[in-house]
């Protein structure tokens, strides 16, 4: 009897869709790290211009990225990426795709500050791409650092071509930068963890396979009310 208790508990959790392990602690704690962070980041007076936000079809966040993880260039940054949901990227924010960030140059980064990223894909070719595999920044999508400031000129011609714009936060500057080398990709891994079933990017992000989690409700919650609408033009419902 003591033997099968566990494994009817066990049961009991995953038909509850209750956390497994260890390690969805660490996923729920950074999907709300990334809900703290594109709040501060969007609220702060030199934040990204809200008509970048209106127009971006999915946000992409890495919360504290730390310059020594990719020293050998094993490890990563972890993150969500949440897209507009609907046909035509014109519904409300989506439930949370688990996301990596491997590789290119941390350079600008001092010691081991850690970084925030905010990445806006601007529009559906980018959000396809990297929710269907690894994608490196500035050779199978174009990216450009972001302007910012809510004055700030966002119709310039590196912005309008750009499908990813990316901007960082370290030691509490607030910059666009260029992520051009690194690559994005769906962590199947952690979203098994999250949901407690196997799914891809595609069927969470496109799908709606699953219910927003808890721990992702504040970043959703607040996408919904700062950028309720998608701008873009033929996008607008």
């Amino acid at each position: 009897m003591k033997k099968i208790f566990p494994l009817l508990l066990t049961l009991v959790l995953i038909g509850l869709g209750l956390p497994l392990q260890a390690g969805d602690k660490k996923i729920n704690d950074r999907l709300e790290n990334c809900g703290l962070v594109i709040q501060e980041i969007m609220d702060i007076p030199d934040d990204i211009p809200q008509d970048l936000i209106d127009k971006a079809d999915c946000v992409i966040v890495y919360p504290s990225v730390v310059k020594a993880a990719f020293i050998f260039g094993a490890s990563y940054g972890r993150g969500a990426m949440v897209c507009r949901t609907g046909e035509n990227f014109n519904g409300p924010w989506s439930a949370p795709s688990m996301m990596a960030l491997e590789g290119g140059s941390f350079g600008f980064q001092i010691g081991g500050q850690a970084t925030d990223f905010v990445l806006l894909v601007m529009n559906e070719r980018g959000a396809k791409a990297i929710l269907s595999s690894k994608v490196k920044l500035g050779a199978d999508a174009s990216a450009a650092a972001g302007p910012k400031g809510r004055n700030a000129e966002a119709s310039t011609d590196v912005t309008m071509r750009a499908e990813i714009l990316s901007y960082s936060r370290a030691r509490g500057l607030f910059a666009g930068v260029s992520l051009a080398g690194s690559t994005v990709r769906p962590d199947g891994s952690a979203n098994t963890d999250l949901y407690n079933k196997r799914l891809s990017a595609e069927d969470i992000i496109f799908k709606g396979a699953v219910a927003v989690p808890p721990s992702a409700q504040k970043m959703v919650s607040y996408l919904n009310k700062k950028s309720p609408k998608n701008k873009s033009a033929g996008k607008s419902p």
